[in-house]
């Protein structure tokens, strides 16, 4: 069962009976057992075809209106059910990037006591991180009954951490404030945390009226604004983190700022219909893509795996020890479910407290997580 996605219309979905093709030698089958869904997706989605996240898992090839759709990838779980592949053993769980489908067929490689990479050639020219699955009993951070916040959190605060990292290795490009979009989103939320904690720097939340009291409630942005009142934004020198990708508000945000805003990135597509792949020239510095995949190569390089990966654990516990405070997890179930879940991300007619949990299956495993 695969769920496609209209990538010309992100409101459309449609649900697809999956081929279970016999596995040649090297390849591994997984049952994806549970993954999250969130605004992110939606970036991923937003910006597929610019930053190439459709062709983690293509659909099936069609012709006129079939030509259309895609699989968007999400976060998970997944055990592995057949292999053809002597390093992999039937029963082990993994941890990485999926298609919002119920199994998966990978080419495990570069096989480690941690994991694997999937070395299947369509995959080959993505980033590598992406590529890579991790056994659950070998990381030293996995909870079992933390599951959930694992595939909800722990995939965005990584962007959020490296969004700080990538801020704070540029000496925050002499800026005194950054502004925030889409403030209520959770890649939002962890990015102030962690810019809040940077001396100097005020740290302003953009959002919606409806979400502005869930915003200012959450203690780590120092003001919030919402998106119809950008000329309220204070003064001083400024980076925008541009996660709704909206092109109003971002023009808004420029306009304001001027020659003020030193550095505006472009992290997500939360506001969809609102985007623009190619930045229009405007006032202030000009919009650039913040590819995650490129700060974690610097930083791995830099500071080794063991280091990146010492500094960013040290970093989630902490976050998400705080984020029991807030967010909660709501379970999605079957096709039905799953599609719902994305037409409400679609149209942000979400609660900004939630995290969503999807299983492929129509019923709840018989433990309380699996």
């Amino acid at each position: 069962m695969d769920i496609e996605v209209d990538r010309r219309d992100l409101r459309r979905t449609r649900v697809v009976a999956g081929v279970r093709p016999a596995l040649a030698l090297g390849q591994v089958r997984l049952r994806v057992d549970v993954f999250a869904l969130s605004s992110n997706n939606v970036s991923y989605a937003a910006f597929g075809d610019a930053l190439q996240y459709w062709e983690f898992f293509p659909a099936a090839p069609g012709d006129g209106d079939d030509c259309t759709w895609g699989r968007v990838p999400v976060w998970g779980y997944a055990d592995v059910t057949e292999s053809r592949c002597d390093d992999l053993a039937v029963g082990r769980r993994v941890y990485g990037y999926f298609p919002m489908s119920d199994e998966l067929v990978v080419e495990p490689g570069r096989c480690d006591d941690g994991g694997f990479t999937d070395l299947a050639a369509h995959r080959a020219p993505m980033a590598s991180a992406y590529n890579r699955y991790t056994f659950a009993e070998a990381d030293p951070g996995y909870d079992p009954d933390r599951e959930h916040h694992r595939i909800a959190l722990f995939p965005l605060f990584f962007t959020s951490f490296l969004i700080d990292d990538f801020v704070g290795d540029n000496d925050c490009f002499g800026a005194t404030i950054a502004v925030v979009s889409s403030a209520s989103s959770k890649t939002a939320i962890g990015a102030a945390r962690q810019l809040s904690n940077r001396e100097g720097l005020q740290v302003i939340g953009l959002t919606s009226k409806s979400n502005r009291a869930f915003v200012a409630g959450l203690g780590c942005y120092d003001t919030v604004v919402e998106y119809g009142d950008v000329a309220a934004l204070p003064d001083g020198i400024a980076i925008y983190v541009d996660i709704a990708g909206n092109a109003d508000v971002r023009a808004a945000v420029h306009e304001r700022y001027a020659g003020d805003l030193v550095h505006s990135m472009i992290v997500g597509g939360t506001h969809w219909d609102h985007h623009s792949v190619a930045p229009a020239p405007t006032a202030g510095a000009t919009p650039a893509f913040f590819f995650a995949p490129t700060q974690i190569a610097k930083r791995t390089k830099e500071w080794g795996r063991e280091g990146m990966e010492a500094r960013l654990g040290g970093a989630w516990d902490a976050y998400s020890r705080w984020a029991d405070t807030w967010v909660h997890f709501d379970t999605r179930l079957g096709s039905s479910g799953i599609e719902q879940t994305w037409r409400e991300l679609v149209a942000a007619s979400i609660d900004p407290t939630a995290g969503y949990i999807c299983r492929p299956a129509d019923e709840l495993p018989n433990s309380s997580f699996r």
